[in-house]
């Protein structure tokens, strides 16, 4: 055999070899998988042409795909890697939650909310849907545990959604996590016509005055002490959730850790979202995802996140009875966690309806309100679930 012969021999044999496991990766596909793919394109749609929460939309479509690929040994490579990624960083000590609440917490300025403190009410109202769902939850036949965990979602809030299912060891804690982040980013898309069908178009046009007037730095600064501790004298369960966000708020409101404050708000907010992202990604795997009953969570996820939306709506109408200065209805539904997204959607909704009408302030207190609100309620059902069921 000459040379010429023998390479010839020699790639044949590996063009065989090639073709042999290229058929037998193809063989592992399946018609789930292929579905899986699709919901992660369009994720990364989302996040790249329509700029919904890129740094975390864009990783979970893209680890929902890695996680989707066909291989012959499950759990093994990429999906080690990020099955190491999730018991350390949620499953374990929740270190990816809280480590984004810090960042969460030096983003937020407070000094809304301090300025016009009744604002808290609409903040407390929009954890309705809450309660709501996690009736509905059981009696639709749900294990109190997970009940409550499904109910979270509607707080609009990932990282406490997180901590709560963990905490409370939910057996959907992937969907749970993914219906909401989801839910949080597309915020501009929900919330808009739950608020048109809730209001009229004259009670959008309320222009509300803002009085804004400083708040003394000493203020701003005792603040989220102050909170800390009453939150854990109330709902202890959720110190470890209102700690670290006060921190984060804390480190902006010093004064005397700028440079720090701008490092949690933007490096490490964005670094550890992109962790959380992918890491989300690793539970939706096609045979634990597309069952009905993940798919039910997902549906009663977008109950609670209405409810909640609604809840702060009509207190704000029931106001308007007695108030009088009348109250844009509209803020109320920025009483879910979700900030600033859902203060931007009312501000947006308010300009629609009148280009002189500025609610942002008003929305910016609100929401931030709901950020509090919905670690408050967090813990309290955490309280409630261990208390009922002994854990």
């Amino acid at each position: 055999m000459n040379r010429r012969t023998h390479i010839m021999s020699e790639a044949e044999f590996f063009l065989g070899d090639f073709m042999e496991i290229l058929i037998q990766n193809v063989s592992y596909i399946t018609w789930q998988m292929l579905v899986m793919w699709v919901i992660g394109g369009l994720l990364i749609y989302l996040a790249i042409e329509k700029g919904m929460e890129p740094t975390l939309l864009l990783p979970m479509g893209f680890g929902a795909i890695l996680v989707n690929l066909p291989v012959a040994v499950p759990d093994s490579g990429v999906q080690h890697v990020l099955g190491t990624l999730f018991s350390i960083g949620i499953e374990g000590a929740e270190l990816f939650p809280l480590m984004l609440f810090i960042g969460i917490g030096a983003m937020i300025d407070f000094q809304p909310l301090l300025t016009n403190p009744k604002l808290m009410i609409f903040g407390a109202a929009a954890q309705f849907g809450i309660f709501f769902t996690l009736a509905l939850a059981s009696l639709l036949g749900y294990d109190l545990r997970d009940a409550a965990s499904i109910a979270i979602i509607g707080a609009a809030d990932g990282p406490t959604s997180i901590f709560v299912a963990t905490e409370l060891g939910s057996n959907y804690l992937g969907a749970i996590m993914l219906a909401a982040y989801s839910y949080m980013a597309l915020v501009p898309l929900i919330q808009p016509p739950i608020i048109k069908l809730c209001t009229t178009k004259a009670e959008r046009k309320i222009r509300m005055q803002y009085q804004g007037r400083p708040v003394p730095k000493t203020t701003r600064i005792l603040f989220p002490i102050i909170v800390t501790v009453i939150v854990g004298i109330v709902a202890p369960d959720a110190v470890a959730l209102i700690g670290f966000l006060m921190f984060g708020n804390l480190i902006r409101e010093c004064g005397v850790l700028d440079s720090l404050s701008e490092t949690a708000q933007k490096v490490l907010a964005n670094l550890i979202t992109i962790f959380l992202g992918i890491t989300i990604a690793s539970q939706m795997k096609a045979a634990d995802f597309l069952r009905m009953d993940t798919l039910i969570i997902i549906g009663l996820g977008l109950v609670a996140f209405i409810f909640d939306t609604v809840g702060g709506i009509l207190v704000a109408k029931v106001m308007n009875l007695i108030s009088k200065e009348k109250i844009n209805p509209m803020i109320g539904a920025a009483g879910i966690s979700a900030f600033p997204m859902s203060a931007r959607v009312v501000h947006k909704m308010g300009l629609e309806a009148d280009k002189q009408n500025f609610l942002l302030m008003h929305s910016i207190g609100v929401n931030v309100s709901g950020q509090i609100a919905s670690v408050i309620a967090g813990g309290l059902i955490l309280a409630l679930v261990k208390a009922r069921i002994g854990g």
